[in-house]
């Protein structure tokens, strides 16, 4: 399903009052069900052919689980964290080559533009929500990041 046609879709779910949307497009699936204040989005992909493998057992599943090791965590660094408040790939410059944005020890101010996350195509700036020093980039240019994700540390 085109990309604009899934945006479109969850903005009439979100500003009407209906609070499910399930859509069959050719072999495809989406649904959308409104959570609290916000759309999300489930895909569907088209049912598998008959001479498909099976699935693994879950036990297996389960087994394959509890043998990876857990990775070690990154110490924690103390200061304001400032979070990825989308899905995307972040950048630290506007251009590739270009000077970075900020670097560790770069002073900024509330509203100073940090870095880029490309999102389905489009460039979102996100700025400091305080006012300090970098104190840390968590993350590296070009890396996919998750909502909620630590980006940076202002001190």
């Amino acid at each position: 399903m085109d990309l604009r046609k899934l945006k479109t879709l969850i903005d009439l779910v979100s500003e009407s009052g209906i609070c499910e949307l399930e859509i069959t497009e050719g072999d495809g699936k989406v649904r959308i069900v409104k959570g609290a204040g916000a759309g999300s989005v489930a895909y569907a992909p088209p049912p598998q052919p008959a001479y498909a493998a099976p699935a693994p057992p879950p036990v297996a599943a389960q087994a394959a689980a509890v043998a990876t090791p857990e990775p070690e965590s990154a110490p924690e660094i103390a200061g304001h964290a400032v979070k990825s408040p989308m899905v995307g790939t972040f950048y630290r410059s506007a251009q590739p080559g270009a000077e970075p944005f900020v670097k560790v020890g770069s002073s900024v101010t509330e509203g100073d533009t940090l870095c880029l996350i490309e999102a389905m195509k489009l460039l979102n700036e996100i700025d400091a929500d305080k006012t300090g020093t970098i104190k840390a980039i968590l993350v590296e240019n070009g890396q996919p990041v998750e909502y909620g994700q630590p980006l940076f540390i202002i001190e």
